[in-house]
């Protein structure tokens, strides 16, 4: 039985402009250990995706279809069921640690609250544990540091801390979005570090929210490439790098800046922009940027198809 199991998932925000539709028919599972990277553009659904699933949509937002997390539904679920897996089962690690903190809260009360609310702790042995959480994350000092404001941490401490938070009561499942976003490269490292090393002595499963392809080379297992709200590629990560078989995955890669290329200085770009989510082509999406487009492509759009045992793709080339 997998961990978590998405059938049909869609989500529609309804706006003074007309309805926008964030994800569309997102189908996917993935199993107790694992590590999925979800990449994309920004704007592409991967955080609506993942906060359909945790049930933490804003008010004009509804999510239909079908989230199984340990073969339990969670789309519809009342608010009090849901809370009871949230944080205990599912923990998310949001994109800016400054926003997420309480600023006027020592990190001691944030981190205790957690597992006095969860775990029924005492106030004693929440913060015992807590200390222990900010070491595994390697907080130095984290004795004393406990009992400082967020302010008084950097922002690479400020992410370690929220990890710390999210895996206090030892989830099954950590939702992690761009986790290491506006960080320099070298505590992104160090992050990604953190979080391989914690999986592998938790045994948890993560998804791992990026627009950056070279952030999940070094911890994902399969990639999931999203566009316009849909999957438009699914693989395991060696062969996304190797052999990627959409047009919008070569274009991400080919993004990405190498030291190893003889035009190293030169960027490559994906042409033009991202569709208008309110008003989606009829064809594929990806129409108005792809080298490749076809006649067919303008009309039909292609479905989300198997190409081998454990690669998918949705588009209407058999082959790059």
């Amino acid at each position: 039985m997998p961990l978590l199991e998405i059938n049909n998932l869609n989500t529609r925000f309804q706006t003074r402009d007309g309805e926008v539709s964030a994800v569309n028919d997102i189908s996917f599972s993935m199993e107790k250990g694992e590590t999925l990277g979800i990449v994309g553009e920004s704007g592409s659904g991967k955080t609506q995706l993942v906060l359909s699933i945790m049930g933490l949509l804003a008010s004009n937002g509804r999510a239909e279809g079908s989230a199984r997390f340990k073969d339990q539904e969670l789309i519809g679920l009342p608010i009090n069921e849901i809370n009871k897996i949230r944080g205990n089962h599912m923990a998310m690690i949001f994109q800016d640690p400054m926003t997420c903190l309480n600023g006027y809260l020592t990190i001691a009360r944030q981190m205790t609250e957690v597992l006095i609310l969860h775990k029924g702790m005492s106030m004693a042995d929440a913060r015992k544990r807590s200390i222990e959480m900010l070491d595994a994350v390697h907080i130095p000092a984290a004795k004393t540091r406990i009992d400082r404001y967020p302010h008084e941490f950097s922002g690479g401490m400020r992410q370690r801390v929220m990890i710390a938070m999210s895996l206090l009561c030892e989830p099954d499942l950590l939702i992690a979005d761009e986790p290491s976003t506006a960080l320099d490269v070298t505590v992104q490292a160090q992050i990604i570090d953190v979080m391989n090393e914690l999986k592998s002595d938790m045994g948890m499963s993560i998804i791992l929210i990026t627009h950056d392809l070279g952030v999940i080379a070094g911890i994902a297992d399969n990639v999931l490439v999203m566009y316009a709200g849909r999957i438009c590629e699914y693989a395991p990560v060696n062969d996304i790098y190797k052999d990627p078989q959409h047009p919008y995955t070569r274009g991400l890669l080919q993004s990405v800046p190498r030291l190893d290329s003889d035009n190293s200085s030169v960027l490559h770009a994906i042409p033009g922009n991202p569709p208008n989510m309110q008003h989606l082509p009829a064809g594929c999406a990806y129409q108005d940027r792809c080298e490749f487009k076809r006649e067919i492509c303008l009309t039909e759009r292609p479905a989300l198809r198997r190409i081998s045992d454990l690669r998918q793709k949705a588009c209407h080339l058999e082959a790059l």
